[in-house]
């Protein structure tokens, strides 16, 4: 089970942390330390927008155009935690994030992953 939490409301420029942390074992029995992590974003009206994703090491990361320089990802295993650090902030980036998992890193990216988290709110106020 993943539960993605640390959104809220922020000035424009500001910054936030999410976090996506998983619990429980999965169905395949393998620890949330062998999955890949991503990170996307739904605006009202609009479609669900990929936006970052990182291996089940922590050694490979890559980023949509939009967040790329703004937004990082990171992991902690330890505490089965993946984060996505967001700095300077926009009001076209209020959306509800989610954070989703795979044990295929590619299938993660496409959004296709096994488990996801119930979605946290952010809002950039201008």
């Amino acid at each position: 089970q993943l539960q993605a939490f640390g959104g809220g409301l922020v000035q424009a420029g500001g910054s936030l942390r999410l976090s996506c942390a998983a619990s429980g074992r999965a169905a395949s029995g393998h620890t949330f330390s062998t999955y890949a992590v991503a990170w996307f974003r739904q605006a009202p009206g609009k479609e669900r927008e990929f936006l970052a994703t990182i291996n089940w090491s922590g050694g490979y990361t890559y980023y949509a155009d939009s967040v790329k320089g703004r937004f990082t990802i990171s992991r902690d295993n330890g505490k089965n935690t993946v984060y996505l650090q967001m700095n300077s902030l926009k009001p076209e980036d209020t959306a509800v994030y989610y954070c989703a998992a795979d044990l295929n890193r590619e299938l993660v990216f496409r959004g296709e992953g096994d488990y996801w988290g119930q979605g946290t709110q952010v809002t950039v106020s201008s």
